[in-house]
């Protein structure tokens, strides 16, 4: 797969726009956020 056609998402948080990445390949459609720090922050 080439990087332009990695899918994309949107963090709630941040807004950020964010590509899938290897580590998620087995759970992709869970993954909300672009990073830890906007996971912890929306659970506050």
């Amino acid at each position: 797969m080439k990087k332009n056609n990695l899918p994309k998402k949107n963090c709630p948080v941040c807004s950020k726009s964010f590509s899938w990445r290897k580590k998620w390949r087995l759970n992709w459609e869970k993954v909300k956020y672009c990073s830890k720090k906007c996971s912890r922050s929306n659970s506050i």
